[in-house]
């Protein structure tokens, strides 16, 4: 599910932020979304050490990193006041929303709406929207780095100010001109 238009989160309750989030209103950054369980062993000892890591290298961009608590499994052992202690015990301080169970399954909306496999998982979105890399597990931090990097490379080009390019100077038949 990479190179596609990134869909919605579905989220019934946020923490760590005073309003929710939308992706839609995150066009124009990188996001790195990560789905995690407080029950889940792999999110315990390797995905939020992670985190926590990806929080101090990239802390100081415009990297969004962003967190979606995706109950599959032992949902009355997750109630909003048990993440809450969570979040607070492994000081994850990035926007976690809930992800908004199904009526008609116990796989989450967002979770299927991202194809997500299971907890930890990540999905890496540019800032056009589309996801770059999405991941079942835990990537190599150096591999994650890298992609994170690449992402925060790309800018978005700005239309508004566009000018002509006679005005803005610019190459043509073998001849440059200067602004």
């Amino acid at each position: 599910m990479t190179g596609i238009e990134t869909p919605e989160l579905a989220v019934s309750e946020w923490f760590n932020t005073p309003d929710p989030i939308t992706l839609a209103a995150l066009r124009g950054r990188p996001v790195f979304l990560h789905a995690f369980q407080a029950l889940c062993p792999g999110c315990v000892s390797e995905a939020i050490p992670q985190l926590h890591r990806l929080e101090q290298v990239f802390g100081k961009t415009d990297l969004a990193i962003v967190g979606i608590h995706t109950v599959f499994e032992h949902h009355a052992a997750m109630s909003p006041v048990t993440l809450k202690a969570f979040l607070h015990e492994y000081r994850i301080t990035s926007p976690v929303g809930v992800d908004m169970a199904d009526t008609h399954s116990d796989i989450p909306i967002t979770m299927q709406r991202f194809a997500l496999r299971g907890t930890p998982s990540s999905v890496l979105i540019g800032r056009d929207g589309n996801i770059i890399n999405q991941t079942f597990g835990v990537e190599v931090d150096l591999v994650l780095g890298a992609r994170i990097a690449m992402a925060l490379s790309e800018r978005v080009p700005d239309f508004t100010s566009a000018t002509s390019d006679k005005e803005a100077g610019g190459c043509a038949d073998g001849v440059c001109t200067a602004a």
